[in-house]
């Protein structure tokens, strides 16, 4: 689980005449990730598509321009319809035809709607006026000018201009119409400059303008009809061919990315070589398959296989460039290298192409979906350890602890059954399920501290809850949390640095590995066996050594009073020959980071943090319902105890609560309440715990930087190649299908 899976580097070579079968072949396994040949070996150049790839990739085109006009989704169809696809190029011609015909129509139609829309907009400004459309044009000896303006001030205008013989306006809602005999060559606008009015086209029609709308609207029906009626015609045509429009670009999408994969092979005239990764517990069937497939006449190499925490698969790098006697271009300044065995030696085979292995995480089904939140990283390099494991096992575990309610860990159960279980994405599937497990935890802590939506049920039966929050009075539990937290912090960041050491001995040799993760590693234990040491107690605080020391006797205590003061000068040594070495080896840059092994173990005291903060927003939202009082042991909610009843006598009552208030007595079980006050009281109680599940989901946000920056920090980079095995899923199709072009 902490390594990816093993891969092999596999060569094919054979004749041209063997391509197709064993492209065929790989096809069907979906099993070897094809490395692209690079163009880099004198003699082999990139191969030319299969026969067929042109007519193949114009077909796709046609089918996906028709699934767009149509407006096809994967969902629309039964995946299990498996449509008839031998005679699949006539069908698409005609489902092109027809869709394109009715495709014309609506384009028609939706253009003559627009037409009629601007033309009522424009008969609408006339129609107020109380004038047919014919006696605003046309005239010989009659100047008119009709636009938008102000009457008023048009009329002044015209009175006083001596070019005017006589004159009429009318308007209508700032629609002004101006008639004017005119003196000599003079016009209305000539007239009307400096008056604000601007001029609007009258359209050369006849009748009164209302008529002429009541006709547009009557054949704007018409149209919407006659596009309402291509929508259903569209609508039909889609729902008839969705099935088979889906299935035959699956089979032209594999079509085409069979034919065209041999653009990604090393060619000569007569033969070819394809490399390409395969997982190395597979290799074996490869190799049979294959070579029972095409009779054995294509030879079969594995190149190498590729170890974790080396870089024996990687190219050399270097400022200069070569070849070597095979023509293999190489960088740096010595030849390209040879490629490793499976016994460590030389292999037989020679690479073309010189890459990194693709990735799969070999998580289990139980830990797969949290790949998702080590993907919001980046996928791990070959080289670097799988971190899924841990923060299955952490990211839950500090949510639930920060939590830990039975109430709302059944929430967030069920919101996570519904996301993984109803949801069609897989990441939304797989993040319900996280939420499930994050939910799983918020119960088992919830137990543990014996709480339903803030309410301490152990309470009811008399009982005391296994461990407490830190709220009920009884600050050594908030004392303990607080230890706690920074011990589950030394672990994580010990892992951490672990986990680089490991990484930098493998890649990098001893050297580098003590020269990083190994000074950090010092410096962390011991700054922290020296803070947890008796050396200067006096001034440390008392819940981290000494008798009253949480470790010593609190809640959980086991007699741990803190490290001897030799221990404590060991570890103070330890931290400093670990920043030590930080500033005398390579790279020195790091020791700037000094404060890391402190800070780091700091932050994850946000546990308790949010512990606490979370316990007291469920404390107010209780408080305001049922009412509290307190008493030498802690708070206490009233439930059965109402203010009439009294409380303890050396109890205090805090408030009495919402669901107390009301003449009217109610019995639930055990509980004594007021009709009143829980009709009036129970939307604020419901609303109250909403808001805090809601607020309580940044938990969550708390736990997963604890992961990403706390943890990851330390060895992970990310960056590694997803594994895309040469083949295709189907989904629409079964490979019995088949479809004819011809």
């Amino acid at each position: 689980m902490l390594r990816p899976e093993q891969m092999s580097k596999v060569s094919v070579t054979g004749a041209r005449s063997v391509m197709e079968p064993v492209v065929e072949t790989m096809y069907d396994m979906r099993l070897v990730h094809i490395t692209d040949y690079d163009g880099s070996w004198e003699g082999f150049e990139p191969g030319e598509p299969l026969p067929g790839s042109d007519e193949t990739s114009s077909l796709l085109v046609t089918v996906r321009s028709i699934k767009s006009l149509l407006d096809i989704e994967g969902d629309d169809v039964d995946p299990e319809a498996s449509p008839e696809l031998s005679n699949a190029t006539e069908r698409l011609e005609e489902i092109r035809a027809e869709v394109n015909s009715l495709e014309d129509q609506r384009t028609e139609c939706r253009e003559r709607l627009r037409e009629l829309d601007e033309r009522r907009d424009r008969m609408e400004q006339f129609a107020g006026l109380g004038l047919d459309l014919d006696l605003l044009w046309g005239y010989d000896s009659l100047d008119v000018l009709v636009g938008e303006g102000d009457a008023d001030e048009v009329r002044g205008a015209l009175e006083r201009s001596d070019s005017v013989e006589a004159f009429g306006v009318f308007d209508d809602e700032g629609i002004v119409a101006a008639f004017g005999y005119m003196n000599g060559d003079s016009s209305l606008t000539d007239t009307l400059v400096g008056v604000p009015f601007t001029a609007v086209d009258v359209p050369t029609e006849e009748g009164d303008p209302a008529a002429v709308i009541a006709d547009i609207e009557s054949e704007y029906g018409q149209v919407e009809a006659e596009l309402e009626v291509l929508e259903d015609e569209l609508e039909q045509l889609e729902e008839d061919s969705a099935a088979f429009l889906l299935a035959l670009e699956e089979e032209l999408a594999i079509d085409a990315e069979k034919y065209e994969s041999p653009l990604r092979f090393a060619t000569t005239e007569r033969s070819f070589i394809v490399e390409g990764w395969v997982p190395t517990d597979s290799y074996e069937q490869f190799e049979r398959d294959l070579q029972t497939a095409v009779d054995g006449r294509v030879e079969v190499a594995e190149l190498m296989q590729a170890a974790h925490g080396t870089d024996d698969h990687l190219p050399e790098t270097g400022s200069g460039s070569g070849r070597d006697e095979s023509g293999r271009t190489g960088t740096g300044d010595s030849p390209a290298r040879e490629p490793v065995a499976t016994d460590g030696g030389t292999a037989s085979g020679i690479q073309t192409v010189d890459d990194d292995p693709p990735v799969i995480q070999n998580n289990s089904g139980l830990v797969g979906p949290f790949e998702l939140l080590t993907k919001a990283v980046d996928r791990p390099k070959y080289s670097e350890f799988d971190p899924t494991i841990i923060v299955f096992l952490t990211f839950p575990l500090f949510f639930g602890f920060m939590i830990g309610d039975i109430g709302y860990g059944l929430v967030y159960m069920a919101i996570g059954y519904y996301m993984s279980s109803r949801l069609d994405s897989q990441s939304l599937q797989m993040f319900g399920t996280i939420v499930v497990w994050m939910g799983l935890f918020t119960v088992a802590f919830g137990v543990l501290y014996g709480e339903i939506l803030g309410l301490h049920f152990f309470e009811w039966f008399d009982m005391k809850p296994v461990i407490e929050k830190g709220l009920s009075g009884e600050e050594r539990w908030a004392r303990t949390w607080l230890v706690v937290a920074v011990l589950a912090g030394i672990v994580q960041l010990n892992l951490g640095y672990i986990f680089e050491f490991i990484e930098e001995y493998q890649l990098h040799g001893p050297g580098q590995a003590i020269s990083g993760a190994g000074s950090w590693l010092l410096a962390l234990n011991g700054l922290w066996v020296f803070i947890l040491s008796k050396t200067f107690s006096n001034s440390k605080p008392d819940l981290l050594v000494g008798s009253d020391a949480v470790l010593n006797n609190g809640p959980l205590g086991f007699g741990f009073a803190g490290f001897s003061e030799v221990v404590g000068i060991a570890g103070g040594i330890a931290f400093l020959l670990g920043l030590g070495l930080l500033l005398v080896l390579p790279p020195r840059y790091e020791v700037v980071e000094f404060a890391v092994p402190l800070t780091h173990v700091l932050s994850h005291t946000r546990l308790m943090a949010v512990l606490l903060a979370k316990a007291g927003m469920a404390l107010v939202a209780n408080l305001l319902y049922w009412g509290v009082y307190e008493d030498s042991s802690g708070f206490h909610y009233l439930h059965a105890k109402t203010p009439e009843d009294g409380v303890p006598t050396d109890g205090d009552l805090i408030f009495s609560g919402i669901a107390n208030f009301g003449s009217v007595p109610v019995e639930v079980g055990p509980l004594s309440l007021g009709l009143e006050g829980i009709i009036l009281g129970l939307p604020v109680f419901i609303f109250a715990h909403i808001l805090v599940l809601a607020i309580g989901g940044s938990a969550a946000i708390q736990a997963i930087r604890l992961e990403f920056f706390e943890f990851f920090e330390k060895f992970y980079e990310g960056g590694g190649k997803k594994y895309k095995p040469f083949g295709y899923d189907r989904t629409y199709t079964t490979s019995n299908q088949t479809q004819s072009t011809a």
